[in-house]
């Protein structure tokens, strides 16, 4: 008597037997799961990469049916020319979706072939911003004073920006001029701001107690205010939370640079004045003393300094 095969198990529906297991089924599956990790700029990401992946392998797709060879050929065709952090960041969630159909839901499914490595990202140490530069950009006048007061909080905290945009009113002790945080991993760290972000923070609440500390500049329509958890709703002015994408277009549409180029300024300012790595991995909540380690290589600033010491005496005539 031929064997049956065991049917598949869908996480979403509860356990219940299925069909043949289709890639959108897998996508969606993954999708589903909650990741206390993930905050929701990366749940975006991955949503937006695995559909794309999804419409290129063909979504009514069995599982079971494709090979490393398929998943090499789509991200060639998606990203094979894009920048190494595109690729690289792209790649690691197919790879992160594919893991999980292996090792969670225990489906036949491909693993990344060896064609399909990471690619080297050449670092950038023109990345950090002098602190003139900074200074200037928080004090400008014709910039918002919510831009201006989260670019100084992302600045002189050196946190990630989906932690501060995350925060609520409540989380913040103003008098010790520090907030309580999620970072990366899921887990709960304070980060300290300075007397520049201290100065700012009264004027900009007006006396708000509850809500996102960074709101949207207009109440969200009533189809997505229904939709909205409450904590991402001030209680007081109506207004949503200040997603990612916005905050980031502002900062580059108001002065050319990207947001993670503050905290990156941050930790090489501190490098640069002689902080030891592991404050730096303290402030910024680096998970690796080797990422914090390469902010204490002098910036340019402290190499421009150095340089002057090279100079020719001078000649008194």
């Amino acid at each position: 008597m031929t064997a049956q095969p065991v049917p598949h198990l869908h996480p979403v529906t509860g356990g219940r037997p299925r069909g043949p297991v289709t890639v959108q089924d897998a996508i969606d599956a993954f999708l589903a799961v909650p990741r206390g990790s993930s905050s929701p700029h990366t749940r975006r990401a991955y949503t937006d990469v695995l559909h794309r992946v999804a419409a290129e392998l063909g979504p009514d797709r069995e599982l079971a049916s494709v090979d490393g060879d398929d998943v090499a050929d789509t991200l060639t065709i998606l990203w094979g020319t894009r920048a190494p952090a595109t690729w690289n960041r792209n790649r690691a969630a197919v790879s992160a979706w594919l893991t999980w159909c292996t090792a969670k839901a225990r489906w036949t499914a491909p693993g990344l072939p060896g064609t399909c490595e990471r690619r080297h990202e050449p670092r950038d140490h023109t990345r950090a911003v002098d602190r003139a530069t900074i200074d200037r950009i928080c004090t400008r006048r014709d910039v918002p004073l919510r831009e201006r007061l989260l670019w100084r909080v992302l600045y002189e905290t050196a946190s990630r920006a989906s932690a501060v945009l995350g925060l609520n009113v409540e989380d913040c002790d103003l008098e010790n001029r520090r907030a309580a945080v999620t970072v990366k991993g899921g887990d709960t760290g304070w980060i300290v701001w300075g007397r520049g972000t201290a100065l700012l923070l009264p004027r900009y609440l007006r006396g708000r107690s509850h809500g996102p500390l960074f709101c949207s500049e207009r109440r969200p329509g009533p189809v997505r205010r229904a939709t909205t958890p409450a904590r991402d709703l001030c209680p007081e002015t109506g207004r949503a939370r200040l997603g990612y994408d916005r905050a980031r277009t502002l900062i580059k549409t108001h002065t050319g640079l990207e947001l993670h180029q503050l905290r990156h300024s941050a930790a090489t300012h501190l490098g640069d004045a002689g902080a030891d790595a592991t404050v730096i991995m303290a402030k910024g909540h680096w998970q690796s003393l080797r990422t914090a380690a390469r902010y204490t290589r002098p910036g340019l600033a402290a190499v421009t300094t150095a340089t002057e010491l090279l100079d020719p005496p001078d000649r008194r005539g």
